[in-house]
């Protein structure tokens, strides 16, 4: 996708104009213009050349963005430097000018006596000072003429044709006052002050940039969360060049540098930590409030913040490459998008000018025909002119989705599309894979049962053997478990049967580690031994069964254990009114024990990759369906799905497939981008109702429909009217904020509640002398009940434990000194 910054648009009829201009160049498959950031985004071949000068040709600057960046800056600088100046000086002019036209005229306020006896001077006043009023504001005259020659007319357009119509009119009346003062007819020159319009002409101009520049400040706190994303990226960083800590500019390290952190500061680019323990905030970029652990071989990202330790890290990823700076590209995509209900507005606003132009010609001749003055039926046409606002219906989806992408970034969540935010909120079923998303993905030993005559360390060692040479995640935990607490024999003939276990030898005996049907066809399995199987298989457990020669030794079970908040999560996707499917391709037993525990709707098991596709297919013919897995093997059904959401951290997922990142590893953040998704859509429709209401009653007002009602409206309250509109929009769309506020401190207190559920211990140990130990180690604690989480360090010669409660540490010390390891101290 390119971009292109767009200048001089004013309303969504600008935004309109150019995107028919860019359509219909060949080679352009689609374009799209966000009339909040002024970008044009662009897929297709047709050359930069080619866009350029189409855009040119319907009237509007144009210049490549080759950073496709978003920054509040630009708005902010037209703020400050281009609208604020204009509105000062003009509202500083419009104070004498009320004076005179109103304060004198209307209320026999006091002027000076060589004005207040000669109605041609105050009317000569009136003149110059609203025309010094208009060159102030003549971009309103450039732009909406250059809109008219173009045949693009925009909200300058009508903003000028009310203002300048007034100004002519009234100037015309000038002239038959000097003639009536000629004529000696003093009395009707004056009486004719009362047809001038000199003021509402400035009026109109000065309101109208009220309007723009309370609009553009509110614009500005649109883009607020992408700029506070950008601003986190620190701008230096400590490196070791040569041995010597060097202070550069982040944006000068290079992949592979050493670079140092200290605690408090920030990380300055994504790498790995090669020395040192510390916790790091990851807030900025997961949403979660709860500190990350950080150890020797972990990932530390860019814009993080180092907590308490010294930490020395080798650059993995720098500049555009780092995880940061894939999340502001991420929400800048999103907002160059558009939402489909976006759709109804862009018909309107391309014919919206026109017709309004129309309408206020009819409304012209209406009254005129009628019997009313030229004077008071020209007023009726510029108030429907000045009162019609374009603006807001440019301005209701793109804040909306700019606003919610926002906020969905601050809270880890990234949404690819303003599509994919409109069918978030939109959706009826949602679609949940087991492994690594309602559960931990990471297998454990949780049962071990021995054979009638076999020891545990038999069993163990034999289940250690066989299963080293296995990459299968099952063997991976089954070694975990009893290197920690065994010793293995030498093996030879390794052989892996696809789908039903391992065999090998040991000391001339054959040794298998297989399902129980596979076991089966070899030896004879006691029938203690297959009732274990069945129960084991039926709370949700995959037991793997053992055998030595003859003999079968035992079953050990392995389990992928719920996330502790999944339930929790379910629970609220099904509040929302959703449907909660759980895809897995385990075996029927496993997943439905799992689909209880977890408390989901329906249960489909034993899917291929492609039979999820095929699920997730079978599900949209019944309604929109969120499809929420580890963006890797669920990659299919992620891309089928009319939402995917890819869950586990942006750096190691496949986002290719997903409409969604989730940064975090919860699945209560896919809870949270449904309620954020359902809030912005109905940020959106309730913007555009307020711009489609807005004028529907506006314009007939304006025109007088009502004034046998006794319901009129000048020109000055239409352009206030107008300028308030877009204001109201932009307003409420800001009110999205407050769903951060909201999500952040829910957050904030369940990790308080996890806090107090568990707590932190470091057991000092002795004998650790190799990465190997650490991992007998780790696995030793990790298999205590009520254990977490642990991290070891042979080089510190400390493992750090999360637990449950303080009645686990002895717990702890037993298995860390079964394993080999004598522990001196615990903290």
């Amino acid at each position: 996708m390119r971009k292109f910054n767009v200048t001089g648009m004013s309303c969504a009829a600008c935004s309109a104009r150019v995107e028919r201009s860019v359509s219909a160049l060949d080679g352009v498959s689609s374009c799209s213009v966000n009339l909040l950031t002024g970008v044009l985004s662009v897929e297709g071949d047709a050359s930069d050349e080619k866009i350029i000068n189409a855009v040119a040709s319907a009237g509007y600057g144009v210049k490549e963005n080759k950073k496709c960046e978003i920054d509040n800056k630009d708005l902010q600088k037209e703020t400050k430097n281009a609208v604020l100046p204009r509105l000062i000086s003009s509202a500083i002019l419009l104070l004498p000018l009320m004076y005179v036209s109103m304060g004198h005229v209307m209320w026999g306020a006091p002027l000076p006596r060589v004005l207040a006896e000669n109605p041609l001077a105050i009317a000569l006043t009136q003149l110059i000072i609203s025309a010094l009023i208009m060159v102030i504001n003549q971009k309103f005259f450039v732009n909406g003429m250059r809109g008219l020659i173009k045949r693009s007319p925009n909200m300058d357009t009508l903003v000028s044709l009310g203002s300048g119509a007034s100004f002519i009119y009234s100037t015309a009346v000038l002239f038959l006052m000097s003639a009536d003062a000629l004529a000696g007819n003093a009395a009707m020159a004056h009486h004719r002050l009362h047809e001038l319009y000199f003021e509402s002409a400035a009026m109109i101009l000065v309101l109208i940039s009220v309007g723009k520049f309370l609009e553009e400040r509110a614009k500005g706190k649109t883009t607020d969360a992408i700029a506070k994303l950008i601003s986190l990226s620190p701008k230096s960083a400590t490196v070791l060049r040569d041995g010597v800590e060097t202070v550069i500019d982040a944006a000068d390290v290079r992949v592979g540098d050493i670079f140092i952190v200290r605690p408090g500061e920030s990380i300055p680019v994504d790498g790995i930590v090669l020395e040192g323990e510390s916790e790091l905030d990851e807030s900025a970029l997961t949403g979660e409030s709860m500190p990350k652990d950080k150890s020797r071989g972990d990932k530390v990202l860019c814009a993080t913040v180092n907590g308490s330790g010294f930490l020395r890290c080798e650059a993995t990823a720098v500049g555009e490459g780092t995880t940061i700076a894939g999340v502001v590209r991420m929400v800048e995509d999103a907002t160059a998008t558009k939402a489909p209900i976006s759709k109804i507005a862009d018909r309107v606003s391309g014919i919206f000018v026109p017709v309004v132009m129309l309408i206020s010609l009819v409304t012209l001749g209406a009254w005129w025909a009628v019997g009313a003055d030229f004077g008071y039926s020209l007023a009726r046409a510029i108030s429907v002119l000045v009162i019609s606002c374009p603006c807001a219906l440019g301005l209701a989806t793109p804040v909306a989705i700019m606003v919610g992408s926002g906020v969905g970034a601050r809270l880890g969540i990234l949404f690819k599309s303003a599509e994919a935010i409109e069918l978030s909120g939109k959706a009826k079923f949602i679609a949940i894979d087991k492994t690594g998303t309602i559960t931990e993905g990471k297998p454990r030993v949780v049962d071990v049962v021995c054979s009638e005559g076999v020891s545990r360390d038999e069993l163990l060692s034999v289940a250690l053997s066989v299963e080293s040479y296995s990459e299968h995640p099952l063997g991976r935990a089954v070694c975990e478990y009893a290197s920690a607490n065994t010793a293995s024999l030498a093996v030879s003939d390794f052989k892996s049967i696809t789908g039903k276990g391992v065999e090998a030898t040991a000391d001339g005996d054959k040794i298998i580690g297989a399902s129980l049907s596979y076991i089966a066809e070899s030896v004879t399995v006691p029938e203690s031994i297959s009732s274990e199987c069945t129960r084991l298989s039926s709370e949700g457990k995959t037991p793997l069964v053992f055998a030595r020669g003859e003999r079968v030794l035992g079953v050990i079970s392995v389990a992928d254990t719920l996330r502790e908040d999944s339930a929790a999560a379910v629970a609220a996707l099904k509040s929302l009114g959703l449907r909660t499917v759980m895809l897995t391709g385990d075996n029927s037993l496993v997943a439905g024990r799992i689909g209880d525990e977890v408390g989901v709707d329906e249960v489909m098991a034993e899917l291929l990759p492609a039979d999820k596709e095929s699920a997730v297919r079978a599900l949209a013919e019944r309604g929109r369906v969120i499809m929420v897995g580890d963006g890797i093997n669920d990659a299919p059904a992620l891309a089928r799905a009319d939402v995917g959401m890819a869950i586990g951290g942006g750096t190691d997922i496949a986002i290719e497939s997903a409409d969604v990142v989730l940064m975090g590893k919860s699945l209560a953040d896919a809870v949270r981008a449904v309620k954020l998704g359902r809030a912005t859509y109905r940020n959106i429709c309730q913007n555009l109702f307020w711009a489609f209401i807005y004028n529907a009653i506006g314009i007939p007002l304006a025109a007088g429909v009502l004034v046998f009602a006794g319901m009129e409206m000048s020109p000055m309250l239409g352009a206030l009217a107008m300028s308030l509109s877009s204001i109201c929009v932009v307003t409420n769309a800001l009110r999205l904020g407050r769903f951060y506020s909201r999500e952040s401190r829910k957050n904030i207190e369940e990790n308080k509640e996890r806090r107090v559920k568990s707590m932190n211990i470091t057991v000092k140990i002795e004998g650790m002398m190799c990465p190997h130990c650490e991992a007998r180690v780790k696995a030793a604690i990790e298999a205590v009940a009520g254990v977490k989480s642990a991290t070891v360090s042979h080089a510190e010669d400390t493992a750090r434990v999360e637990i449950a409660s303080s009645d686990v540490v002895a717990s702890v010390k037993s298995a860390i000194e079964a394993a080999g390891y004598p522990v001196i101290e615990i903290n």
